[in-house]
């Protein structure tokens, strides 16, 4: 059973980084933390992130799960420092 699943049939709550990449500017990423990959994705496809409105469309390249928000905020955290950028240029691209 999919995790998302898993989550809902127990009232876990899902923590996610989601890791973009710009398909209009390739060289410009986001990395950021949602409850809802799709539907965040789909409000930086709309433009309503001010960051993200002027690199739109945007692509999902991986995402990650956690049950623990701590958790979750602390790789977000990670990935948008030196060693974090070079684990997602190395495995999420």
């Amino acid at each position: 059973m999919p995790a998302e699943a898993l989550a809902k049939e127990g009232g876990v709550s899902m923590h996610n980084v989601c890791y973009h990449q710009s398909v209009a500017f390739p060289d410009q990423y986001y990395t950021g933390l949602t409850n809802d990959v799709q539907a965040r994705l789909a409000e930086h496809n709309a433009g309503k992130s001010r960051y993200t409105a002027k690199f739109k469309p945007w692509m999902l390249l991986s995402f990650h799960y956690f049950v623990s928000e701590e958790t979750a905020l602390a790789f977000e955290k990670y990935l948008k420092t030196g060693s974090g950028r070079a684990l997602a240029r190395k495995r999420f691209r």
